[in-house]
């Protein structure tokens, strides 16, 4: 049966084939423009930038020019890079310049996309931003598409870390900057730390198009930026605290892995208190008396590091270091810190050097530091999931952008089995036959340990050729990404290959040729040996595209429906056939955390054998329904926690913005007139109450405290006898 939504988007199409199907106009009269564009000459094309700023001072809007200035950036980008925009591209790029999401396939081009909206919106010369999840990519970003914005007269600069405040500022000051996340909050948090606005390097926020939108505004959106100063060193409490709970059962603690948090028995506390009390610790007769607040901190924290956070999951021990792993990319974080203790009781845990705690001096988060932006969009593979907080947060509409290539790839019914280990039996199984046949594998797993398990388990099974992604070798990225499209090739991967990597059936040729030819000088040999890598990577891909393209075996679902989306497009791009599958076990942590009782049951009614899988519809389904559970309750969670942020960035916009005003110096005195007149209100209101009476005054109390704030010995006490 249709239900009557479903049949007005049959008579009328859904508001996203709608939002779609307006821009064709615009993008034919684009294509229109090509001939034109295609006769000018570079220098005419070049003018052009020049021209538009005229008409832009003249009074015309970017909307104004819309058609005209991305008919000239797709023209630049085909002359300098050899690349020209699609017209589903050109539709992306009208996303991006209303401030939307275009929600964009793997392989469709979003980088290039991008630089239509960007050359449109640094033409007003007030600076646009172009948001990356890493330097590296920014670094790459600037300098690849930077040629176009260079080409076309535009500044090009790029904030990555370690650079000067006078690098900064002047990367700031360009027509386009490339930045991380965290070097723009972080800037953002020093500028407002500055004491001369000379000294301050950003120049406002007009607009931003944030890459991997649903990783930065959705995923890292818990994740407040802090910069902090350290307090006195606690090291030994941590030590000390760490031996205690090493000495705990399991009944001493209850563990709730779905809320992530973990509390003391009775039994445990009795059984903590006996400890501190013999190590002199304990102030008191109870754990929770109030001058104990520091040591239940010191306990609470102690518990977390030792039963909620794992080892290569969570985090990595590197060169005598805790590095956090980032749960949704399976990347380190290096110089991101828990906060509160629980980073130094991590330290204690895994016995390195303790750093000192910190106290914060100022902090915002990803949800208010980008909603200073007059204008932003984003770009992602995966954003439809995350629409609703898109919209209610950040007022963003998610824009699916069709494919230029129908995507043919097959997205198979999970397999599930009722233990890891036969769970495992049938991936190696299935890792070998597709090797076999020379399709190229992607084996997605979901943290360091996995992966490295996984690798363990093919050697011993005889595998030889296989490579292995994750935080700790992630300096061969690039190196293992390039080979994974080749026939039969084996990648064992975590999260990390799931965002911002491309893998091209056969292989890459341009990594390929720097490895091959590295220094060779340009020259009649150099250009044949390329042809002879291009040709065999040509050979190699269609030796691939027979096996039936890239496959993604999943090892194991993510508590997000994106994650696993991301890992299922790797495979498919360009319209390249290619198949993903997921083998589960009712042992898996999303099973075992979000109730797989039920499902057990139900797989042993149905008489399943050891090594059999049931493989339905149906389980796809509740998997999902365990997923939404997931998201529904971070997305609480983020909103709860924007809410007592909000109330923060409002006090924390005020100063910010006095801060400037002071430092700007106009109309400086009156300002300090004011503020000073507020402060002898309130210490006069303190002292002398409205409406009460002469022998109720705190007269010694108000010469006090004109004395210490204002620093003035004033005749206090004779003016309230005269008023008295």
């Amino acid at each position: 049966m249709v239900s009557l939504g479903g049949l007005a988007r049959k008579v009328f199409g859904s508001s996203n084939d709608r939002r779609v199907k307006s821009t064709r106009p615009r993008v034919e009269a684009i294509n229109a423009m090509e001939n034109e564009m295609r006769a000018l000459s570079d220098e005419e094309l070049v003018g052009r930038t020049a021209k538009f700023r005229q008409d832009i001072a003249n009074g015309a809007t970017l909307d104004d020019l819309l058609v005209p200035a991305f008919a000239t950036a797709r023209e630049a980008a085909r002359r300098v890079l050899g690349m020209r925009p699609f017209d589903v591209q050109l539709i992306g790029g009208m996303v991006l310049h209303n401030g939307g999401i275009a929600e964009m396939r793997t392989g469709e081009g979003k980088t290039l996309v991008a630089t239509l909206p960007v050359y449109l919106n640094a033409l007003a010369g007030k600076g646009v931003h172009v948001v990356t999840v890493n330097d590296y990519l920014a670094t790459r970003d600037s300098e690849w598409m930077g040629r176009v914005y260079k080409f076309l007269g535009l500044s090009v600069g790029v904030i990555v870390h370690g650079l000067s405040d006078e690098e900064r500022s002047a990367a700031y000051a360009a027509d386009v900057t490339y930045a991380t996340n965290n070097e723009l909050g972080f800037d953002y948090l020093r500028d407002n730390m500055k004491y001369e606005r000379a000294q301050m390097v950003q120049r406002g926020h007009n607009y931003a198009i944030v890459d991997e939108v649903d990783s930065i505004l959705v995923d890292e959106a818990r994740t407040p930026l802090i910069i902090s100063g350290p307090l006195e060193d606690r090291s030994e409490m941590y030590n000390t605290i760490d031996t205690f709970i090493i000495q705990l059962q399991p009944q001493d603690y209850e563990i709730d892995e779905k809320q992530k948090t973990s509390i003391f028995t009775e039994e445990g506390t009795e059984k903590l208190e006996n400890l501190l009390r013999d190590a002199g610790l304990l102030k008191g007769e109870s754990l929770y008396d109030v001058e104990n607040v520091a040591i239940v901190h010191h306990v609470n924290n102690a518990l977390k590091a030792h039963r909620l956070f794992q080892k290569d999951k969570d985090y990595i021990v590197r060169n005598g270091e805790i590095v956090i792993i980032d749960e949704f990319t399976g990347r380190m974080m290096p110089g991101r810190r828990y906060s509160e203790g629980l980073h130094q009781a991590l330290e204690a845990k895994e016995h390195v050097a303790i750093q000192p705690e910190n106290q914060t001096l100022a902090s915002v988060t990803f949800q208010n530091y980008f909603r200073l932006y007059k204008k932003l969009s984003g770009m992602t593979g995966t954003a439809l999931t995350e629409a609703e907080e898109f919209g209610n947060i950040y007022g963003l509409e998610v824009t699916e952008i069709p494919t230029n290539l129908p995507v043919v790839r097959i997205d198979e019914d999970d397999e599930v089995y009722r233990t890891v280990e036969e769970k495992y039996k049938a991936i190696v199984r299935e890792i070998r036959e597709a090797s076999a046949k020379g399709q190229p594998t992607l084996v997605g797993t979901t943290s360091i340990e996995k992966s490295e398990q996984l690798a363990e388990r093919l050697r011993k099974e005889g595998f030889t050729d296989f490579e292995v992604l994750n935080a700790r070798h992630h300096e061969r990225e690039a190196a293992i990404v390039a080979q994974a499209g080749k026939p039969g090739a084996i990648t064992i991967a975590t999260n990390m290959a799931g965002r911002g990597t491309d893998i091209k059936l056969g292989g890459n040729a341009e990594m390929r040729i720097e490895e091959e030819l590295g220094d060779m000088p340009a020259g009649p040999e150099r250009e044949a040996r390329e042809k002879e890598i291009i040709a065999d990577i040509e050979r190699l891909k269609e030796k691939a595209l027979a096996a039936g393209g890239l496959y993604v075996l999943a090892t194991e679902r993510h508590e997000s429906r994106r994650i696993d989306n991301q890992l299922r497009g790797r495979s498919g791009r360009q319209g390249d056939p290619g198949r993903s599958k997921f083998f589960l076990s009712l042992q898996d942590d999303l099973m075992r955390i979000f109730g797989s009782e039920r499902m057990d049951g139900m797989l042993q009614k149905l008489g399943l054998k050891e090594d059999e899988a049931i493989i339905h519809p149906w389980i796809n389904k509740a998997l999902e329904k365990a997923q939404k559970k997931v998201e529904a309750r971070n997305f609480d969670i983020r909103k709860n926690l924007l809410k007592y942020d909000d109330v923060s960035n409002d006090q924390r916009k005020v100063v910010f913005e006095q801060r400037i005003e002071l430092m700007d110096g106009e109309g400086l005195s009156e300002t300090i007139a004011e503020m000073r007149e507020g402060v002898i209100d309130e210490i006069v209101a303190k002292a002398i109450p409205e409406n009460a009476y002469a022998e109720q005054w705190n007269v010694a109390g108000l010469k006090a405290e004109i004395a210490e704030f204002l620093n003035l010995d004033l005749p206090v006490e004779d003016w309230a006898k005269e008023e008295g």
